[in-house]
């Protein structure tokens, strides 16, 4: 049962029926994921095997958050904390209280490198949220389309999210009515994604607010062209990867801004591989089928970047 706690104390849904019974603990994994693909903008995502753990408990009053690795003592350690945020939103959703929350990250997605640190960020809060409701008993988790809306919510638009919360590649899209919708890729067996992650930081709202509002119809129908074939070459012919990873609609505006991470880009086209922007940048991540070897790290080096091979991820899940 829960605790007799007034509706004033507790956080999520206000004058909940049900409120969560203190010491309930729940820990979830949840993947870093790559946006946009080259030209999917907004549209397609990929989830890459590479973790942030949220452990929440419920307290008896308050919410504290502990975080370790990357970003710690950089971020809040109370509700605005993003993770907070989002576990609250899961259980004011689902119409659940709590006294309070006790929230331990444990971080190893980097920050605002293009690898969807705060998408993981949100879809591991919702995904505790919805785990709580299960340990509870007395009401359902949340499904994976709520949790693609509410977390796309966060976000804006949902590749990153989906990605994370559905795992392997996803197609996405968004209706008038802020309706967010996604849907699962089975990515073949045989590709694999490689990262190429500088120190350096960027900001998705600065490099967003260099594209155009109005592009060119060949530069459209290029890409078009190019994302259809992405749903191709990432379920059933990776021959096409190449040409299926070029873009005409974000990578051109965002370059200047990014000199470092368009030069690696282009030096690995040059090679061979099908490298693209991840996300808004600053990483680079390439598909292919084979492994990325000593000449290709040298490369990175030579422009600051660390090559990192990470195998295509399942989507969040409850590991405790």
């Amino acid at each position: 049962m829960g605790n007799a706690v007034s509706a004033a104390s507790t956080i999520g849904a206000p004058n909940a029926e049900i409120v969560l019974s203190e010491g309930t603990t729940v820990r979830v994994r949840v993947p870093a994921s790559s946006a946009n693909l080259g030209p999917g903008f907004d549209c397609l995502g990929l989830a890459l095997g590479m973790y942030d753990e949220v452990e929440v408990t419920v307290t008896s009053a308050d919410v504290v958050v502990a975080v370790e690795g990357e970003a710690a003592g950089d971020v809040p350690t109370d509700e605005r904390h993003l993770v907070a945020r989002a576990v609250i939103r899961g259980l004011e959703f689902a119409g659940v209280a709590a006294p309070g929350i006790a929230l331990r990250c444990v971080n190893t997605i980097p920050h605002s490198r293009g690898l969807g640190s705060s998408a993981a960020a949100v879809v591991g809060g919702l995904a505790a949220a919805s785990a709580l409701l299960i340990a509870d008993g007395r009401r359902s988790g949340l499904t994976a389309s709520e949790l693609v809306q509410l977390s796309s919510e966060f976000e804006g638009h949902p590749d990153n999210a989906a990605a994370s919360v559905l795992g392997s590649g996803v197609v996405t899209w968004t209706r008038a009515d802020g309706e967010f919708f996604a849907r699962k890729l089975h990515v073949h067996a045989d590709i694999r994604a490689t990262s190429f992650i500088p120190q350096t930081r960027s900001s998705t709202a600065l490099t967003r607010g260099l594209l155009p509002d109005a592009v060119p119809r060949a530069d459209a129908v290029f890409n078009l062209s190019r994302a259809a074939l992405g749903i191709v070459a990432l379920t059933s012919d990776p021959t096409c990867l190449f040409d299926a990873t070029t873009d005409r609609l974000h990578q051109p505006y965002r370059a200047e801004v990014m000199p470092a991470t368009n030069g690696l880009m282009d030096a690995l086209r040059e090679r061979g591989h099908a490298a693209t922007v991840s996300g808004a940048g600053p990483s680079v991540l390439v598909l292919g089928t084979v492994e990325l070897g000593d000449d290709e790290a040298r490369l990175a080096g030579e422009f600051g970047f660390e090559m990192v091979s990470l195998p295509i991820a399942a989507g969040v899940e409850v590991v405790g």
